[in-house]
């Protein structure tokens, strides 16, 4: 079911921002369950291994992420850390989009 998955979240590549990527309830699920166990096994502190892609907050933006891929190579050949919303910021973002 995973490349099923990831085949259709990786056919909007060529489409405008803001296509939908059409899931099923089942997909869905099995993506929020399998997530949830990579999570929960994760340690408090990785062990990152060089070369490492350092990426600040997309804010949800899925043409930013597939666009940094297509640079900097898909997962698991390239390694990304993803920082996520800094609160100071992160109240700023909300501002502006709420």
């Amino acid at each position: 079911m995973c490349d099923v998955i990831i085949e259709k979240l990786l056919a909007v590549r060529d489409k405008k921002p803001g296509t939908t990527v059409q899931l099923t309830n089942e997909e869905v699920e099995f993506i929020v369950v399998e997530s949830k166990k990579v999570l929960i096994n994760q340690p408090g502190l990785l062990e990152l291994e060089a070369p490492i892609q350092i990426c600040g907050d997309i804010h949800g933006q899925y043409h930013d992420l597939l666009r940094m891929f297509e640079y900097c190579g898909f997962p698991p050949d390239a390694n990304y850390l993803f920082l996520g919303c800094a609160p100071p910021s992160c109240a700023r973002v909300r501002r502006w989009h709420f």
